[in-house]
């Protein structure tokens, strides 16, 4: 007992240290840290490896939690991670589970038929995976470079996720009036369109992109001017799908908001 106390007084002042002296948004570890999870050092007799896989997940659980706040770039040590996780089952299977609570959500609305029932898409790594791009560009290791992922926009070849698609088109069944609302610029709107046929979406009630007054604005507030906007119109706005928690927190939120899993990278 006095042992776990020890380990928990070090693990407080640790993290103390840590979240006084950094403004990063990746978790840092002070020597004291390291030394309690060195490798097989033993805690209520379980061994604590130090190795990449168990950081690496750890390190997304914050990310995905919104506890690593503010970030740039994944830890190089987690590229393989990343990749291993973008590009296997689990990140599949974690998007389809976001899809399947949603659905059983969905299916508790009361539909009306006056159309004002609306769930609010975003569409990158939501609708649209942009994995290809980032299999070039480090899986999220490399400073974003807005000219690069512009070219790549411009060729409309993302995928759809499966289980976004599938989910899309169920709620378009249920009766539910779909936005799409993304962070890409109105010049970019020819070609998110074609994307997003190509991809096999369709019948969306309105595609909202930056105009130039939006220039500028965080994610959270523009996105949440434009929910408030949709709510003035009347809408009712039940459900939100977004890889990032600037999709889904602010103001004029939806009744239930679903968080899509994206490690490769962070918008405020």
């Amino acid at each position: 007992m006095a042992y776990a106390q020890n380990f928990i007084a070090v693990l407080f002042i640790s993290f103390t240290f840590v979240s006084t002296s950094f403004s990063q948004s990746i978790l840092g570890i002070s020597p004291q840290l390291l030394d309690l999870f060195a490798i097989n050092r033993v805690f209520r007799h379980r061994k604590i490896p130090n190795d990449n896989s168990l950081y690496c997940d750890s390190w997304r659980f914050t990310v995905e939690t919104n506890n690593a706040g503010l970030w740039s770039i994944i830890p190089e040590r987690c590229i393989s991670f990343v990749q291993d996780y973008t590009t296997g089952d689990r990140y599949s299977s974690d998007s389809a589970a976001v899809a399947d609570l949603s659905l059983a959500f969905a299916n508790t609305v009361k539909v009306s038929n006056d159309g004002m029932d609306a769930w609010v898409f975003d569409i990158d790594e939501t609708l649209l995976s942009n994995l290809p791009y980032y299999v070039e560009h480090g899986f999220g290791s490399q400073i974003f470079d807005e000219i690069a992922f512009d070219k790549w926009v411009n060729e409309a070849n993302a995928p759809a996720i499966p289980a976004s698609l599938k989910l899309y088109k169920e709620l378009q069944q249920r009766g539910f009036t779909i936005f799409l609302l993304t962070g890409r610029s109105e010049y970019q709107r020819n070609n998110t369109e074609k994307n997003m046929v190509h991809a096999g979406y369709s019948n969306w009630e309105r595609l909202i992109l930056r105009g130039p007054s939006d220039k500028g604005k965080l994610a959270t507030q523009y996105k949440s001017e434009k929910r408030k906007e949709l709510e003035d119109e009347g809408y009712r706005i039940r459900g939100n799908s977004g890889d990032q928690w600037s999709d889904l927190t602010g103001f004029a939120v939806a009744q239930r908001s679903f968080k899509l899993p994206n490690p490769m990278y962070y918008i405020a």
